[in-house]
Formats: C-alpha cells, structure tokens, sequence
C-alpha cells in the first residue's frame, strides 16, 4: 500500500475525519482529499511531515506501512490487521481499546 490508502487507514483507525485532520495538520482538505483518492499522489515532504505528526504516526508508516521504530511483531500484526475486513477491525479495534483501559 502507498501514502493514500495507508492515511486512508489511519484515518479509518482514528475515527478522524478528513476536515479535522485538516484542522489538526495545518494542511488544506482538498490536498488531503487527492492524497487519499490519488495512488500516485505523494505530498512534499514537509506536508507529510505535518500529516503524519497530526496522526501521531511517522512519515515512514505513511509511506510503507511500516515503522522500523517499532518491533518486527508489531508491523506482522498491523498486516494482519490491514488484511481484515472492516467488521472484524472494528471489532479488534474495540477488543484493544477495552484492555488498554485496565
């Protein structure tokens, strides 16, 4: 996957809207819009920059998919992760949220 599906995940993931992570980033909806619609689109590095911090992610993860960063481990799981369909995501998605608040 490229830069627009994996900020389309993360998005999806975060529960975020396209205009709020406008808001949050700095960067125009429309530009985020082409960035998610568009495979080929890659934004200049300082957006990315801008993107990926207003996510809490690295530029790397939005590129790849990976962050080198992290364990081997936990890039495998966000591949499986990635490789579900949108009901069992969410339902892993809630799964780990209600551990995290113990």
């Amino acid at each position: 996957m490229g830069f627009g599906e994996n900020l389309k995940q993360e998005l999806a993931y975060k529960g975020m809207l396209k205009k709020e992570l406008a808001a949050l980033s700095g960067v125009h909806k429309r530009a985020i819009d082409t960035y998610v619609r568009t495979r080929a689109s890659m934004p200049p590095a300082d957006t990315a920059v801008k993107i990926a911090k207003a996510l809490g992610v690295t530029v790397e993860y939005l590129v790849t998919g990976e962050d080198s960063s992290l364990p081997k481990e936990v890039n495998g799981v966000a591949r499986s992760f990635l490789n579900l369909n949108t009901r069992d995501r969410r339902l892993v998605t809630l799964l780990i949220r209600s551990m995290n608040d113990f």
